[in-house]
Order: structure tokens, then sequence, then C-alpha cells
């Protein structure tokens, strides 16, 4: 064992609260902070260019590896639980989607424990992390580090997707990360002169380039150690060689929603009997940790299209593999437009304080791939509209598997375990499938593909959404913060009995935002990077 380094703060996951913490507290020139990722440097192209998300989920690159554990609802099905374990975390993977969720979302944080975690609370740090290319006003930040941008397409398609929307009522929304969320409208995502821009592109690389930031990666944290109650710094696995490092000030757990309870609990922090159950001696009994888990759920109707659409024809294996080069080395071209791009916010019930389901509309089938004349046949084209469940009742949980921290968690989602749920997620696909069958579709759509003319019944429907439903990719809330005492963390996110310790990721939101995760997740650390500063926090926003 090598000898003892020393930095004040030590955080733990590049991910996108980690990356965005690193930029923040290295403004501060006095303050050396280390940052230690599992996973390695983002240097695959797939991950810098947007289409190339596609073959990164295909072969589960730069990802842990986790799969539910069977799911008693889902027929007994694991299902597929993809975190990213790349610099810049899950916002490497993910589908560059930005989205902040409903006002409704922070105001009921507040309302129940999460003090200062408000709407007005939490938009002025929105703000202040962005860079929206319709530029600032009330509601949208223009000189922040994080670049975002409005989804592009010249597909006819979409736009008679928005006007089946209207038929039905649901209108339209400019800018569902504006004044209004609720509504059809294009996507935002995180995107940058054609380049993904993740948390490590907006925030780690210019706090490296300051000279008090270090990044540590392929680094296996095994746990916090702990002196007491006081977390003194960690330990670690990296190339066969098991090493310590100090953190003057704080750790700063950011590994993620499955990786930092599990590095609580390896710590000994966490539910007192599990631990001993898995040999571990608790050192602070928190009951809660790894509990709350949440996810939104997913399922998606799809149509066969008679007429190949834009995407389809870029395809063709000479014009992708164009595209490809262009992307890479200009930023330009048609690799840099994914074939989705659109977005949908509806209420089911008119008495919700915020939307319950999301659409997210896939201009293109499953199946799509590059193709040749003579060499391989073209797909048939499609499109799909997937109906999200926004904000479930069904509750899981995070649980060691052993006290050997390579182990990979347990992931008990729980999906459908309270029936409301079943019944919220069957009626988004109704709704799908009437968007889909509106006079606007008919040109663009064939034959209904999932979940096919035959399947009509409740019981139909349920049974399909059993058979086929997957993870959007949002799991959250295994620490939780707020007031209370079944929160494991304060409402500055430090964990309660311990000193120097927080989780600063998607664990510690209290319940589900009306959306994609990463703008949360963001904001999350934005927020609690003034108070480790010692800041005062920015002044809520007034009429917001």
């Amino acid at each position: 064992m090598s000898a003892k380094r020393e930095y004040d703060y030590v955080i733990v996951g590049a991910g996108s609260a980690g990356c965005l913490l690193a930029y923040r507290l290295g403004a501060d020139p006095n303050n050396r902070i280390l940052v230690v990722e599992a996973g390695g440097p983002d240097t695959d192209p797939l991950i810098h260019i947007p289409l190339g998300l596609g073959k990164m989920h295909e072969k589960r690159a730069h990802d842990w590896g986790y799969d539910t554990e069977p799911e008693e609802n889902l027929n007994g099905r694991e299902v597929e639980a993809m975190r990213g374990k790349v610099v810049g975390g899950s916002s490497s993977i993910n589908v560059m989607a930005y989205v902040r969720g409903h006002r409704g979302d922070y105001d009921r944080w507040a309302a129940n424990g999460a003090t200062g975690w408000s709407y007005a609370d939490v938009l002025p740090y929105f703000r202040r992390m962005e860079s929206w290319e319709g530029g600032g006003d009330d509601w949208r930040g223009d000189d922040g580090p994080l670049h975002t941008q409005t989804a592009r397409s010249d597909d006819p398609l979409w736009e008679a997707w928005i006007e089946a929307g209207h038929a039905m009522g649901f209108g339209f929304t400019d800018d569902y990360n504006g004044e209004k969320q609720e509504g059809l409208g294009r996507s935002q995502s995180t995107i940058h002169e054609g380049r993904r821009h993740s948390a490590a592109t907006a925030f780690l690389r210019p706090a490296l380039r300051r000279g008090n930031v270090t990044l540590q990666d392929s680094t296996h944290v095994t746990r916090v150690v702990m002196e007491g109650s006081r977390a003194t710094g960690i330990a670690y696995s990296r190339l066969g060689k098991t090493e310590t490092v100090s953190a003057a000030k704080e750790v700063i757990l950011s590994g993620g929603v499955f990786n930092s309870p599990q590095l609580l609990m390896l710590s000994g922090i966490g539910p007192a009997e599990h631990l001993r159950s898995v040999g571990i001696e608790p050192v602070i009994d928190s009951p809660n940790v790894g509990k709350n888990l949440q996810d939104h759920l997913a399922v998606q109707p799809t149509a066969s299209r008679p007429q190949a659409g834009p995407f389809r024809k870029t395809m063709r294996f000479d014009r992708m593999a164009t595209s490809i080069v262009r992307a890479h080395l200009f930023g330009t071209g048609p690799a840099t437009v994914l074939p989705g791009g659109l977005h949908g916010f509806v209420k089911t019930r008119s008495d919700l304080t915020a939307t319950d389901i999301q659409f997210l509309f896939r201009g293109a089938p499953g199946n799509a791939h590059m193709w040749f004349p003579g060499i391989k046949r073209a797909y048939t084209d499609g499109f799909g509209i997937r109906p999200v469940l926004l904000h479930p009742e069904s509750r899981g949980e995070v649980l060691l598997r052993s006290g050997d921290p390579f182990d990979k968690v347990r992931i008990r989602q729980n999906f459908l375990d309270v029936p409301q749920d079943l019944e919220t997620l069957r009626t988004g696909v109704k709704l799908a499938r009437e968007m889909m069958h509106k006079p606007s579709m008919d040109a663009f759509r064939g034959v209904e593909k999932t979940p096919g003319p035959g399947v009509k019944t409740d019981a139909e429907i349920d049974e399909w959404i059993r058979r086929t439903a997957i993870t959007a990719h949002h799991p959250s809330c295994t620490t939780p913060m707020g007031d209370g005492d079944d929160a494991v963390l304060d409402t500055e996110c430090r964990v309660k009995g311990a000193e120097n310790l927080r989780v600063v990721d998607a664990c510690a939101m209290p319940d589900l935002v009306s959306g994609n995760i990463h703008a949360a997740v963001l904001v999350i650390a934005e927020k609690v990077s003034d108070h480790m500063l010692g800041k005062p926090y920015l002044a809520p926003a007034v009429d917001a």
C-alpha cells in the first residue's frame, strides 16, 4: 500500500453531478479536488457523435452491465438497467434529452419536506448552468457552461404527429423547459456544434484545465474510510493495487442511483440488519439507504411506414459512412441528428399537479440498420410513440449481494407493484394508439405492429405491457433528501448521522420528476455547490 494522499474534496464518480461539482468547487483555487471514476476515458467516437448512441446501447458499451432481479409483475423478466461506466457517467451514453421536469415536481419536493427545493428555488440554478440556443429570458439561461438546443429534422412525420396531438386536445409547447411544459413539441438536447455536450465536456474538462482538479479514471472505490461517524477519505482498487486517499473537507458520493447506496452500505452506513446479513458491521444505522427506488417504465406502440422517410435514406451504408466521418471531424451532417426529436407531456387526469405521461416519439423502427443495394436489404421503415409512466407509486430497492465491493448490487425495481401504475400506463398506451390513427398520420402509418390490431381489451393491453415494458433509464431516489426522519440526506445532501459526507446525484431526489432526469441531477449539484462553497443561495425566482 502506497503513502496516503490528501485532497480537500474527494468526489466519487465522474458522472453528471460529479463533473459539475468539480467545476464549481474548483473555481476556488484553494480547493484541491480529486475526481475518481470507475470507468475509462470518454475517448470513444461513438460517445461524441449523437447517432452513435444506438451502437453503444446495442453493445452495452461503457455500461455497468446491471440488470434487475426477476420482476414479478413483468412476467419474471430481468430488465436491463443500463448506467454509464465512463468519464461523464450516464451523460456520456444517454439520449442527450434535456428535460427539467414540471414546476409541480419541485413544489411537491418542497411541500413534502425538501425545504428550499421549490421550483422558484431551483429555477435560478437551471438558468445559471445553461446556454440555451434560443437565448436567455426569465426561464432560460444563455451564458452557462452547458449548451442545449432544439432537435432538428426535415421529416414531415414530425408535424403530422404534432397535428395529431392537437386533434386530441393536447396542444403545443414551443419550450417545455420554459413557462409551459404541457403539450407536444420538439425535443431539447445537450448537443453543441454537432457533438454530445456531456457533463464531462461541459464541466469536467474546463475544471481540469484550472490545475487544482485531478481526474483518476479506471478506479474502483471499495469503501468510504470512516473514523467513527466522520468520513476521512476513500479506499480504492486500481491496477491491482489497493490505495487510500484522504479528504480534508468532504467525501462526496456521486456514483449514481445504484452505486452510491452500495458504497454507503459497504462503508457500514445503511439498514443494520441487512448489513449484518452480508458480514458488514454497521457504523450508522440508516434504514432507508437503498430504499425508495423509483424509475420510469415505458412501452412502445409502433407502426410501419408505407414510404421510407429521410432517416432510412441516410442509413444507406455509403451515405452513413460519409456522415460519420463528417460528424467526427467537423460536427456536421446527418449523424449529428437523432431520428426521434419530439416529446409530449400530458395529464391523464385534470386533478393532477404535474404531468403523468411523457410521450417519446421514435422516428425509426427498432431494427433500423445500415443497408446497401444488392448487399443488405433495407429495413421496413416505421415509427413508434412511447408512453412513459412519470410518477409510479411502486417502490423498489437496492441491496448488497455480499460484502464484496466488486459484486454487482441486487436491483429490485418492483415495477407495477401498485395497480394504479398499470392503469396509468395503460391509459398512455391508449392515447398513443389514438394519436397514431389520427387523420394527419394516415399518409405515414401503415400497419400497427405493436401491440397489434389483435390487442384490444384492457386485459390484453395489460398483458402486452407486462411482456414488453422496459425502463426509460431514469432510476432515482435511493438516498432521498428531506427534513423528515425517513430521509437519508438533509436538504444540503449531507448524510444524516455522518460528518463530512454527502451524496449528490440522482439518489438525492425525493421522488421522480416529470421527464428525463439529467437536468434535475445537474440542478441538485449546482445548488448544493453554493452551500459547499459557503455562498448564499441565489434568490428564488419571482412569479416563477
